[in-house]
């Protein structure tokens, strides 16, 4: 099994693996083009997000900066907007659907690390490293995140959600409801 496969399968993985480093040297370079081009030219926007991303539907529109680790594991719903300053930590996957609304500073994590030192750190060929493992996220339809939100590995957010901003979302969090807080709890139904 490569490292990109136990790194997507949640298994503990080498990040500094060859492949892994060149998927992750190529979102660098379209992550600059992207977030130093003028806000104008939407055809090139619209090349380098589709380049860059699994699945980008259509009208989706995000603004600069935005950064990502790899890119290939992120799919956006159509309609999807998603404000400056955003962190998608992508080693696994991203999804996002359709109509969203993702504040400025919203952080989403897959990549997490044991806990305890003594596992966390390893020594490899003579160097030391870390392990780490992953967990994808999933965030439903018509869901807006205010800013500054992080949303942690595993969580699944579900459709017609509103999550308050500032929230630390370590939960899944069900359809139809407005969610805050750190940790981020469920407030009231919106059905």
């Amino acid at each position: 099994m490569t490292e990109k496969e136990k790194m997507l399968h949640g298994d503990y993985y080498d990040s500094r693996d060859t492949e892994l480093i060149k998927i992750y040297h190529k979102a660098r370079k379209l992550l600059r083009e992207y977030n130093q081009l003028d806000s104008e030219l939407i055809q090139e926007r619209e090349r380098i997000l589709n380049e860059l991303f699994k699945f980008k539907g259509t009208g989706v529109w995000i603004e600069a900066p935005f950064f990502c680790d790899y890119g290939e594991n992120i799919s956006i719903g159509e309609n999807t907007f998603i404000n400056t300053n955003c962190m998608f930590l992508d080693n696994n996957k991203i999804s996002i659907g359709e109509n969203g609304l993702i504040g400025p500073f919203v952080q989403i994590y897959t990549a997490s690390h044991p806990l305890k030192a003594s596992e966390r750190i390893i020594i490899r060929e003579n160097k030391k490293g870390y392990l780490t493992s992953c967990k994808p996220v999933k965030i439903g339809n018509n869901v807006w995140i205010g800013g500054n939100t992080v949303i942690f590995p595993g969580v699944i957010v579900g459709d017609n959600v509103t999550i308050g901003a500032g929230s630390v979302v370590t939960k899944d969090i069900p359809d139809n409801v407005l969610a805050y807080g750190n940790p981020c709890v469920v407030k009231k139904s919106l059905g």
